[in-house]
C-alpha cells in the first residue's frame, strides 16, 4: 500500500470535517493516519510559514518514508482575472523571498546551484494524473515567501515580476525540501482572497475554499 504525505498548513479544520480525526500516531508531531482504498496518507499540520512547512516536509519522509508528497490548502490571487473558491494545480513555484542579488547577482528567487532558472517546477508525472483527473483545473505559478500578501499592489507586483498566478507561505518549501530528498510533490491550491479581497476576504472564505481545495484532493490521492 502507497505511502502519501500530506502538509496541511492552516486548513486543517477542512481535513476533519471531511475524514474525521483519524488515527492518531502519538508520535510527538502529531502526524495523523488516514486510510483509502489504496493509500495510506501520512497527514500533518505543520502551521504557516516557510521553516515549519520544511520541518514537517523532511519529517514525513524520513519518517514514514512517504513516496510521495501532497500540498492542499488556500492562496491569495496575483491576477485580476483569478476570483475566491477558484482552484488550482500549481505546476510551478518562485521563492520570492530568496535574495542574493546582492552579493553574487543571481536573480531573485533563483537557486543556481540545484535549478536553471527561478520557476521551480513541481513533478511532471503527478501533474500529469490531475490533469488527467482535472482537464479544466487551471495551472498556476505561485510565488511563496514568509509575509501573507494582503495587498492589491503587493500581489500585482508578484504577478509582474515573477509571472505569479497566486501566492502562499509554505509551497518552495514543501517542494525544494521533496526535490532534495528526490520525492515527487504534487500541490493543488484554492484562491481564498482575490487581488483586492485581502485579508478580510480571506478570513470569510478559508472555510469554504479549503473544502473546495479537499474535495479535489480526495479524488487524487488513490490516483498518485
Amino acid at each position: 500500500m502507497r505511502k502519501i504525505g500530506l502538509i496541511v498548513a492552516v486548513e486543517e479544520e477542512a481535513m476533519r470535517q471531511k475524514y474525521g480525526e483519524g488515527y492518531d500516531l502519538n508520535d510527538g508531531y502529531g502526524t495523523v493516519l488516514y486510510q483509502t482504498a489504496k493509500s495510506q496518507v501520512y497527514a500533518l499540520y505543520s502551521g504557516a510559514g516557510e521553516i515549519f512547512a520544511a520541518a514537517a516536509t523532511q519529517y514525513l519522509i524520513d519518517r514514514y518514508e512517504v513516496a510521495a508528497v501532497l500540498n492542499y490548502g488556500v492562496v491569495g490571487g496575483c491576477r485580476e482575472d483569478l476570483m475566491a473558491d477558484e482552484p488550482c494545480l500549481v505546476d510551478c513555484v518562485v521563492h520570492w523571498q530568496y535574495d542574493l542579488s546582492d552579493v553574487d547577482g543571481v536573480p531573485v528567487g533563483q537557486y543556481m546551484e540545484y535549478y536553471p532558472d527561478r520557476r521551480l517546477q513541481t513533478d511532471e508525472r503527478l501533474m500529469k494524473i490531475a490533469s488527467r483527473v482535472f482537464p479544466n483545473l487551471r495551472h498556476v505559478c505561485c510565488a511563496s515567501g514568509d509575509k501573507f500578501m494582503g495587498k492589491a499592489e503587493e500581489k500585482l507586483w508578484l504577478h509582474r515580476e515573477f509571472g505569479a498566478d497566486v501566492c502562499d507561505m509554505e509551497a518552495a518549501a514543501i517542494l525544494l525540501t521533496c526535490d532534495l530528498n528526490d520525492v515527487p510533490c504534487l500541490m493543488v491550491k484554492t484562491v481564498a482572497d482575490s487581488v483586492r479581497g485581502g485579508a478580510a476576504e480571506y478570513w470569510n472564505e478559508k472555510g469554504r475554499t479549503a473544502m473546495t481545495c479537499l474535495d479535489i484532493v480526495d479524488k487524487l490521492i488513490d490516483e498518485m
